[in-house]
């Protein structure tokens, strides 16, 4: 005679809402609000991309003229960082599903220290580019020289080299305060994961948090190639 396993009573878990029937439904709406808020996202950083697709099929010299001044270096090593940190929010995800709360706590700081890494090394291209005189604005080098363009180059072209970096300012700027953001959230996470809120029939807010943050990894994905690579060999 087999021995029954423990049955879970999710009408009276102290996770579920008073509106929903069962922790399931309760899951299953939560993934709905979240991808719902991912597609407004992708909507507004897919208008951003476009709109610099479009400048640039307009200038394609000025902008290769600016991307020429981004490391592509830093933003390789910032890349990995991003992605490895992708890992490390699915084994924390993991964790939770598997009820491990030490795990959780482990997974979700090791993916903050590489989001603030990130950080870290996306604010020292941000004061290269500022001791370059590259930031939009009136103190922005017109020097056809420092920008690497051609004698005789035209002053619209000047100002579309600019335009390159109002884009990239903004682009990798919003894309930091997302992450900004996640690294808020994340800490939510780890102080209710060290309470143990966490377990094998609940780790909904875990499983959000980690959707939201591999959309922060997607993002980055595009912008890389499309503002350091493009126009790499050009």
């Amino acid at each position: 005679m087999s021995i029954a396993e423990p049955h879970v009573d999710q009408h009276h878990s102290p996770h579920l809402a008073h509106h929903f029937e069962d922790l399931g439904q309760q899951h299953d709406s939560a993934n709905l609000g979240m991808w719902t808020f991912l597609a407004t996202e992708v909507m507004f950083f897919g208008g951003l991309i476009g709109a610099f697709c479009v400048y640039r099929f307009t200038d394609s010299a000025a902008f290769a003229a600016g991307a020429h001044h981004l490391s592509v270096l830093w933003g390789t090593i910032n890349t990995v960082v991003l992605l490895t940190s992708s890992l490390t929010m699915a084994l924390a995800i993991h964790a939770g599903q598997t009820g491990e709360p030490k795990k959780q706590v482990r997974f979700l700081l090791l993916t903050m220290l590489m989001a603030t890494m990130f950080l870290g090394i996306k604010a020292s291209e941000y004061y290269e580019d500022y001791k370059e005189h590259l930031i939009p604005g009136p103190s922005f080098s017109t020097s056809l020289e420092h920008l690497g363009l051609p004698e005789g180059t035209s002053e619209l072209t000047v100002k579309h080299t600019q335009m390159f970096f109002v884009f990239y300012f903004f682009m990798t700027g919003l894309h930091a305060f997302h992450m900004v953001i996640g690294l808020g959230v994340m800490a939510w996470m780890v102080w209710l994961a060290r309470k143990g809120k966490f377990t094998k029939e609940y780790y909904t807010p875990l499983e959000c948090t980690g959707l939201y943050w591999h959309f922060v990894d997607l993002v980055w994905v595009f912008l890389f190639p499309l503002l350091y690579l493009i126009d790499l060999h050009k």
